[in-house]
């Protein structure tokens, strides 16, 4: 095997290079005015913001072990497992559930319009059903779980994430008539801005982007949304505009009297991938294994995270109502330990 010819190749396909090379070399520039061509052209940009971030805080000496481990090791085990499972999963769905549009919303700029809508809708209820369902949480806790907020927590997926969320996603959109083309434009731009709002401070210090905080979900949205801080919790599901979160109440700006805290309510081992990848499955099985009878077995799959079957429950929503009933000298005093 050629170590050196594999290594080139997964640089090249990490930094996205492999695509824009090729059209360098053939001199086919208009190919870049395609959908393809357009996601070739933007696909370097946040690995070497990535390469960038982590330069500048090592530099200035803001930048500690703890925070890139866990996730860029989590993205080199999700290389190795997981490179075709989303284009598969988003090629069943397009096949299976695109014939029974009532109609196709196409490559203009009002189906672009609608399109999105539609997508953050998508992306809202599985991203919502990922805090909501204990199975779920399972696969997106590994997201949530590095304790500061950079580029690389980007990547911080549990191999099986991605092709659930692809399935919701997918499905909605083509029963709602977005049109294969249109949908993969869109998940072109949705997969920059993704990556992008998790710019750490190091590069965007408050991440508010000006004037686009109050149209957009901004670097210091995404920030709440990773909080375990009791306030944040639950909010800001929306990639890009936050139209659903604003619906259906889940929009939330950062209290500056609120520091926010990185990571998951439970203690997560420091370097752990193992943790940060299995440890929410290992806790879910031993809560199945231990709950009397198959109907509260079944519920601690299906629940919020910190259901219980003896009541005893602590959800978001458990948290959230208890500090509200919290003394308002108690919160001050939260806010700023």
């Amino acid at each position: 095997m050629d170590i050196l010819g594999w290594i080139r190749d997964q640089l090249m396909g990490f930094f996205g290079l492999a695509p824009l090379l090729k059209v360098f070399t053939t001199g086919d520039y208009r190919s870049l005015l395609t959908v393809d061509g357009f996601g070739s052209a933007i696909g370097p940009i946040i690995p070497l913001l990535l390469v960038f971030e982590l330069v500048r805080g090592i530099v200035l000496r803001q930048t500690k072990r703890e925070d890139y481990q866990v996730p860029l090791l989590t993205m080199v085990l999700n290389r190795f497992i997981g490179a075709f499972l989303t284009i598969a999963m988003v090629g069943f769905c397009i096949g299976l559930f695109n014939r029974f549009a009532l109609f196709q919303a196409g490559l203009t700029w009002y189906g672009l319009l609608y399109g999105y809508v539609v997508w953050e809708l998508a992306h809202f209820v599985y991203h919502f059903l990922a805090h909501k369902v204990r199975l779920l949480w399972c696969l997106h806790s590994t997201h949530h779980a590095p304790v500061a907020m950079n580029l690389s927590v980007n990547f911080a997926h549990i191999f099986l994430e991605g092709p659930y969320a692809d399935f919701v996603r997918t499905s909605i959109c083509m029963l709602l008539g977005v049109s294969p083309p249109l949908l993969i434009l869109i998940m072109i731009i949705d997969s920059f801005w993704g990556s992008l709002i998790h710019l750490g401070e190091n590069v965007l210090r408050e991440g508010k982007l000006g004037m686009f905080y109050r149209v957009v979900l901004t670097p210091s949205h995404h920030r709440v949304h990773h909080a375990r801080n009791v306030l944040y919790m639950d909010t800001n599901f929306c990639n890009l505009l936050p139209i659903w979160d604003r619906i259906f109440g889940t929009y939330m700006e950062v209290h500056e009297d609120t520091r926010i805290e990185y990571g998951i309510t439970r203690p997560v081992k420091p370097y752990s991938v193992i943790d940060a990848y299995l440890g929410e499955f290992w806790l879910l099985g031993r809560d199945v294994w231990h709950a009397p009878g198959l109907r509260n077995k079944l519920l601690y799959l299906l629940m919020p995270p910190g259901w219980s079957h003896d009541g005893n429950h602590h959800t978001a929503k458990a948290a959230k109502a208890a500090l509200q009933t919290q003394p308002v000298s108690d919160m001050h005093a939260e806010a700023g330990a």
